[in-house]
């Protein structure tokens, strides 16, 4: 057991144990001085080896934006485009098929979908787009396209494309292994004048639980999980990792939580807005590491990170997300991916394992009542007797 020096880290006695934490246990915590973060550091890195071990994994992906044109205008966001402006873009499926390929060649084996939330509302233009290629629907679209994907390429695909409602989900649960959407934040207050959301009606809270929610009735692993440093209060930010550890509570299908930092850019209404710096990011991770225990994946972006590999390490994260060798991260353009091989030698320097993993978490491979079937054979033919890529199917690169 380590030694606790303050009353704020006396709950994690608690964790250590296997217990789980209150709201108010992880406000407390989050709140830990400075001085005694090292502490607090550690029991998250041990509550994770205890159940994770030695192994840090990731996933090979590419990225693809289907279309970045959406119906919201998020304060931090570079990624969306109203038609017309410089670099809108719908892809068509040959663009889509070539990309995946490309990866193919490298070794890829994540399709990463992400796209704007339901720009045909808004847009004409894209009502015209979707139209000329047979759709009525960005989700119909997306749909046809997943479908390709797995029939005709080696790649296996992970949609994002935001808030859906129960029959969307059922629909791409057929050609995706798993799928995504960030809560991002649970506060309501972050949808005011001025505030990151006030142009979004996509990220009231309220609707994208309610997606989660659903997800998990349909027992689609979901990825999810919190942005951090957009304006959101401590307490905040502790009520958006509960909401999401009710939900996995309650249905056992959130396979991942991200930690991802806000970064400012020039172009963005939240250009001069302060980011989170590392003790920030750092105590994040390492509460969300206790709020979920040792056998929740937690991950940090390492791209939005690149000089922070060991200190991440030590907050307790236990996977690196999916890293492109051939595609920008076309969110945060500015950040580019790692190179494998350097992030393989910096988690090996740091003592840990670097393991492949598909889109679809080890924990869930085996559990076919996540998988659909159509599905089941392609997983299989990737993945050994612990979920993980087998090694030979793995390229370092």
């Amino acid at each position: 057991m380590i030694e606790l020096t303050s009353h704020r880290l006396e709950p994690l006695d608690h964790a250590l144990e296997g217990g789980n934490l209150s709201r108010d246990q992880a406000f407390t915590i989050f709140g830990t001085p400075t001085r005694e973060l090292p502490t607090l550091l550690s029991i998250a890195a041990s509550v994770r080896d205890h159940k994770k071990g030695k192994r840090i994994s990731f996933s090979k992906k590419i990225f693809i934006p289907l279309t970045n044109l959406c119906r919201d205008y998020c304060g931090y966001c570079t990624f969306r485009r109203d038609p017309g402006e410089p670099g809108a873009h719908t892809m068509t499926p040959e663009e889509v098929l070539r990309l995946c390929h490309a990866g193919a060649r490298l070794g890829v084996k994540e399709a990463l979908f992400s796209l704007g939330d339901k720009p045909e509302v808004l847009f004409p233009e894209h009502r015209n787009t979707l139209r000329r290629l047979g759709y009525r629907t960005t989700i119909e679209y997306l749909r046809a396209i997943c479908e390709r994907v797995v029939t005709e390429t080696p790649l296996l695909p992970h949609a994002n494309p935001g808030v859906m409602t129960e029959r969307d989900l059922a629909a791409l649960r057929e050609a995706n292994v798993s799928m995504g959407i960030m809560l991002e934040s649970a506060s309501e207050r972050l949808l005011g004048p001025g505030m990151a959301h006030d142009r979004a009606q996509d990220k009231r809270p309220k609707a994208r639980l309610r997606t989660i929610e659903l997800a998990g009735k349909l027992q689609i692993p979901l990825t999810t999980g919190i942005l951090i440093g957009i304006g959101e209060t401590g307490g905040e930010r502790i009520d958006a990792l509960f909401a999401i550890r009710e939900l996995h509570e309650r249905y056992g299908h959130v396979q991942e939580v991200i930690i991802q930092n806000f970064r400012a850019k020039p172009e963005i209404p939240m250009g001069n807005h302060p980011e989170p710096d590392l003790e920030d990011l750092q105590r994040t991770i390492a509460v969300a590491r206790l709020i979920f225990g040792g056998g929740m994946n937690i991950q940090a972006p390492p791209n939005l990170s690149p000089h922070d590999y060991p200190q991440l390490i030590a907050a307790g994260l236990n996977d690196w997300g999916g890293i492109s060798p051939l595609t920008i991260d076309h969110i945060n353009p500015e950040a580019p991916w790692p190179q494998i091989v350097a992030l393989r030698q910096a988690t090996e320097a740091a003592g840990y394992e670097l393991r492949e993993r598909l889109a679809i978490y080890p924990e869930y491979v085996k559990r076919s009542e996540f998988l659909d079937e159509a599905l089941r054979a392609k997983v299989a033919g990737y993945v050994d007797d612990n979920g993980f890529v087998r090694p030979e199917k793995e390229l370092w690169r």
